[in-house]
């Protein structure tokens, strides 16, 4: 596996060092270059946070890194298990800020975005051990405004750095049963990835890294709401490797705009025009994420509309069901309007999959993960037909 190497922003914290970063600082320690990749192995690939622990490393070394503070800059405050084995983490922030994080056991194509296509799974792969998708946050609380996701309704408290993005993962893999592995993560948590650019750019890259985490781009996918140059920046930077989920959920502007305030920004036809430009490798699909709520974007005109807008991309249509949100008046349609959608989308010939609800006993589920202790609020009135920010 070749490592992505895009034009990056410096590293703000030692957890975010590339391993030539880590041999410059060790060169200027007087150490020679090659312990540099050692110290990121140990990071990355073994989990080793102390470099007490570091046991290849001279001693005069560890006593040195032990001043560079490697500690993992958050903790695990709450640990939800779900029924169907959905495991919702609540973490705490050195400055005392919470996001959410979830692991969800793979075992449906509808489940997560990160779930590859089947003609691109890693057919050598060890199956021993059951795949784990993991959600990530980017940052804390979100400024994009969906009114049908919890996450955004106390607004952006700040942004997330590189570090502290992959650290979730680091936890995930350590808070994964024994027979489980990380194989998926999804940029689809609290927070508009691409508005916190350059950040996850270093974190996909140290996610990706062969000598780190070493996960394919196959398995990594990041969700947006449609942030048109970012969605043409993580093209040029990543070459289409990284899989792309962009949130739709409505097929006019007027509709979206009062769901989405983004769309105001970059409108529809922008954005599709965006998802023709992104440059896919062959046999890759960019995903659609559609959140049907009853009477206001379930019809099935809404279905042929949402055909004709995709006609020509490469991709496959997520339909989720609205999960519920604390003081929303908004629900989902019932099954047999979920299902009469899906079939009008493939009779036009669209690949559409019904995401199966998971975790929603613990709050997991798509559009559910918010700041722990906020007020619950709604900033848009949909119903009143209004925007709103």
């Amino acid at each position: 596996m070749v490592a992505i190497r895009p034009t990056l922003a410096a590293p703000k914290t030692a957890l975010e060092r590339l391993p030539e970063e880590w041999a410059d600082v060790l060169v200027s320690w007087g150490e020679p270059k090659f312990r540099g990749i050692q110290v990121f192995r140990w990071i990355h690939q073994r989990g080793v946070f102390d470099p007490a622990q570091m046991t290849d490393l001279p001693k005069s070394l560890r006593e040195r890194l032990a001043k560079e503070d490697l500690a993992l800059p958050m903790e695990v405050a709450l640990f939800h298990r779900s029924s169907d084995g959905t495991r919702k983490m609540l973490l705490r922030l050195t400055d005392g800020k919470e996001v959410e994080s979830v692991l969800i056991p793979q075992g449906h194509v509808g489940d997560l975005a990160a779930v590859p296509d089947d003609e691109d799974a890693d057919v050598e792969e060890p199956r021993a051990r059951t795949p784990i998708s993991q959600c990530i946050s980017t940052q804390v609380g979100c400024a994009m405004g969906c009114v049908f996701c919890a996450s955004g309704v106390a607004g952006l408290k700040r942004h997330m750095n590189a570090g502290e993005i992959v650290s979730q993962v680091l936890l995930g893999r350590a808070r994964s049963d024994e027979h489980e592995r990380v194989r998926n993560v999804v940029f689809m948590g609290m927070g508009e990835p691409l508005h916190n650019y350059d950040a996850v750019a270093r974190a996909l890259v140290l996610l990706t890294h062969p000598e780190g985490l070493a996960l394919s781009t196959r398995r990594v996918t990041l969700s947006t709401s449609g942030l048109v140059p970012q969605i043409d920046r993580l093209g040029q930077d990543f070459g289409g490797q990284v899989q792309l989920a962009v949130s739709l959920h409505a097929v006019d502007n007027e509709k979206r705009s009062a769901l989405m305030p983004i769309n105001r920004k970059h409108p529809i036809e922008e954005l599709m025009e965006a998802l023709r430009r992104y440059p896919l490798p062959k046999r890759r699909r960019i995903t659609i994420e559609y959140t049907l709520i009853a009477g206001k974007n379930d019809e099935l005109r809404d279905a042929d509309t949402l055909s004709k807008l995709l006609r020509g991309i490469p991709v496959k249509v997520n339909l989720i069901p609205m999960n519920p949100v604390d003081g929303s008046p908004l629900a989902a349609p019932d099954y047999s309007g979920v299902d009469a959608f899906q079939e009008r989308l493939r009779s036009h010939g669209v690949a559409a999959f019904v995401r199966r609800t998971r975790g929603d006993d613990i709050a997991a589920a798509c559009g559910q993960l918010a700041l722990h202790g906020e007020k619950r609020r709604l900033r848009v009135d949909y119903s009143a037909g209004g925007g709103g920010s």
